[in-house]
């Protein structure tokens, strides 16, 4: 296989801008990541930045979902805002240890949110606490007082994946 690094980072840039927003790409993956591919099929898997994975191609849908070192490279940049979840104050260490948000505990939301979206979970001081996957939408998460409105995948209290490859 013929490897062209900047190929493959312009691609997974591609894919950001299409998830998380305009120039998101660029923002997120500076050009020194690290990738790995998947040995089955040879596409992008993992992009690791300085060691510490920030985010995972999924070969379901082609998407990306975020580690919580992802979700604070994206939060640096504007393209984040439609896609926080501001949960109470209380619940945070539960959220960071990676359990689900339930909507009852939901302070805010952005009203794009749809469900099956990445999202990033945030206290009321905006310190990440997690990052998973909408189950309702942004309007239903505010609205609604019942039921799982974030299915987190990993709480910033949670050991992040280390990339003994490079």
């Amino acid at each position: 296989m013929n490897f062209n690094k900047a190929y493959f980072i312009r691609k997974i840039r591609c894919v950001a801008n299409y998830q998380f927003g305009n120039r998101a790409g660029e923002k997120m993956f500076p050009d020194d990541v690290s990738l790995v591919f998947s040995r089955r099929t040879g596409r992008v898997r993992y992009v690791y930045l300085n060691g510490e994975l920030l985010a995972t191609l999924r070969p379901s849908d082609g998407l990306f979902s975020l580690t919580v070192k992802g979700a604070e490279r994206l939060m640096e940049t504007e393209c984040s805002r439609g896609m926080v979840v501001k949960v109470q104050g209380e619940i945070s260490p539960f959220i960071e240890k990676g359990r689900n948000v339930f909507a009852k505990h939901v302070i805010s939301a952005s009203d794009e949110i749809r469900p099956g979206e990445e999202v990033i979970v945030v206290n009321p001081e905006n310190k990440i606490l997690a990052v998973g996957k909408a189950l309702l939408s942004g309007c239903e998460m505010k609205f609604f007082k019942r039921g799982v409105a974030v299915q987190v995948r990993r709480g910033s209290a949670e050991k992040a994946k280390k990339c003994n490859k490079h």
